[in-house]
């Protein structure tokens, strides 16, 4: 049990680092976005501090309160969760 929710978080956690790059990268470009629901899904299924990652490594998301806020509490939550279990 304890090995499927560390895969998940690192898993989960590649992929979100990989949205927040991906997600400015096409910011930057005027080209489509990735939903800002979508972001929030990947964190909540366990890529939490890979996005938080991302924010802070791609400088992305960092004005908005909800994310500025709201990963940091959830990957705590997400840490938490990898202790207990």
């Amino acid at each position: 049990m304890v090995i499927f929710f560390i895969i998940l978080v690192v898993l989960a956690s590649i992929i979100g680092f990989i949205m927040m790059g991906l997600d400015k990268y096409y910011a930057k470009q005027n080209h489509w976005r990735i939903s800002e629901r979508t972001l929030w899904l990947v964190a909540l299924i366990g890529g939490a501090p890979g996005s938080w990652f991302g924010m802070i490594t791609f400088r992305h998301k960092t004005q908005h309160t909800l994310f500025q806020y709201g990963m940091p509490v959830l990957t705590i939550v997400w840490m938490t969760i990898l202790i207990v279990v």
